[in-house]
């Protein structure tokens, strides 16, 4: 059963009131959903709103650190202004979601293979502020994954070998992707091959279907440094799917 904000209150209620916290603040037992060998998962309160009428999935792997930081920032202050639990869940989500440069680079890299004119947008930034309506940002495993204290990539251990792991992808996403209006309508885009193989994974299982992926989008991480080249290289096929994709919906 998925964690929640309720579930954690307290203990987030136990930090101190902070704009930022170091790992060493937030990756404590309080915090620990579960472990296994030099994997551990810790709560971000991140992934908990839904849009159940959004047109399009932006899905990553888990939070990262910074995601999980800016998560419990915004869930810390609105359990000191005793906000109600939906308003705190919305608002961690609309401030984490693929926070900082990440967002840049995914909304420049989505204006770049037209998604926006395919959703009728000037750019797709206004994804994430005027039109967040069309937008359900997501992740795999819906809590934050780390690898001897390093964000998990998804390929050490790799993902679709990890049944640890992939009975959160299960669990969570799927049931998650069910709960919308209408999921088989639903584009996917996955953030970089790990998170593509999965989803491809999830089709070929029948939970999902295959011509709603968004095939060959790079993870837009600074730290991956063929992203662009990457984006180019896929860049037709993309649009492609892209033009096809809008004629249907």
């Amino acid at each position: 059963m998925k964690k929640t904000i309720e579930d954690f209150k307290e203990a987030i209620l136990q930090l101190p009131l902070k704009n930022t916290y170091k790992k060493e603040e937030l990756l404590i037992p309080e915090l620990l959903i579960e472990k296994e060998d030099k994997v551990e998962i810790y709560y971000a309160p991140h992934n908990e709103h839904i849009n159940p009428k959004a047109k399009v999935f932006i899905i990553g792997i888990t939070p990262g650190f910074q995601q999980m930081n800016e998560a419990i920032v915004t869930a810390r202050k609105g359990l000191e202004l005793k906000k109600s639990i939906p308003e705190i869940q919305y608002e961690c989500k609309a401030a984490a979601r693929f926070s900082g440069q990440l967002r840049k680079n995914i909304i420049s890299m989505l204006d770049e293979i037209t998604l926006n004119k395919a959703l009728g947008l000037s750019t797709c930034e206004e994804l994430f502020t005027t039109k967040d309506e069309l937008l359900h940002t997501v992740s795999l495993i819906p809590y934050s994954v780390f690898v001897k204290g390093a964000n998990y990539s998804g390929h050490t251990p790799k993902l679709l070998k990890s049944e640890f792991l992939m009975k959160y992808v299960y669990e969570n996403f799927v049931a998650e992707y069910n709960s919308l209006d209408c999921p088989e309508d639903v584009l996917l885009i996955p953030l970089g091959r790990a998170v593509e193989e999965a989803l491809l994974k999830l089709a070929e299982d029948g939970k999902i279907g295959k011509k709603q992926i968004l095939i060959g989008f790079p993870h837009p991480s600074g730290a991956n440094v063929n992203r662009l080249p990457q984006l180019q290289e896929n860049k037709p096929e993309m649009m492609a799917f892209l033009e096809a994709w809008s004629k249907e919906h």
